[in-house]
């Protein structure tokens, strides 16, 4: 399965650029958030697969103008062709803007959706906006990540981690993929990436 993943900025190959052949062969479209509402929606109305979102610190927008077209995945549990991807938006709390939390607060958040990760028998993909606690995550408050999903990484031990928030940009020692425990495939999905689902 091909999956596309975005987060925090638009891509101009997708919107400026776009042509429906840019999403051949495509099985699914993941947002990690910060993008606008109009772009995912554009993006919609040509994919002829499922765009599922989380918030990003920055998208209170979609309060007013959520995503026509798109499935919202924050604090749920969603099956795609028997794949199960948990969702979990959001920053660190750093200016008390809407979604961001602090770490208890994530980790209230998991423990509502204990009930349902133990009836899909954990999930396959974990969906955030921000990173883990010192992986791949920034130094400064706004940026840095959450220990509760290294937890979560370690007790349920996904293929993937997908999450945004840290661009690419900021520094050359980031990266796109990495491996978390040399089992789990953490990706950075910062404007645009592809990865087939194994």
């Amino acid at each position: 399965m091909k999956i596309l993943v975005l987060a925090d900025e638009e891509s101009k190959y997708l919107w400026d650029y776009f042509e429906k052949s840019k999403l051949d062969g495509i099985d699914l479209i993941i947002s990690c958030g910060d993008l606008k509402p109009q772009y995912l929606s554009f993006l919609a109305t040509f994919a002829k697969v499922p765009i599922l979102y989380v918030h990003g610190n920055h998208d209170a927008a979609y309060d007013k103008t959520p995503p026509d077209g798109c499935i919202c995945i924050d604090n749920d549990l969603y099956v795609y062709n028997g794949i199960r991807i948990l969702g979990l938006g959001g920053s660190k709390c750093y200016n008390f803007g809407p979604y961001q939390y602090t770490e208890k607060e994530m980790k209230l958040r998991i423990f509502k959706l204990r009930r349902k990760i133990r009836k899909h028998k954990g999930f396959d993909i974990l969906v955030t906006h921000a990173p883990a606690y010192q992986f791949n995550d920034g130094e400064d408050l706004p940026h840095s990540g959450f220990q509760v999903f290294r937890n979560l990484l370690d007790k349920y031990v996904p293929k993937y981690f997908i999450h945004g928030h840290v661009h690419l940009n900021y520094s050359w020692k980031l990266q796109r993929e990495c491996q978390y425990n040399e089992q789990t495939t953490v990706i950075n999905a910062f404007e645009k990436y592809t990865f087939e689902y194994k």
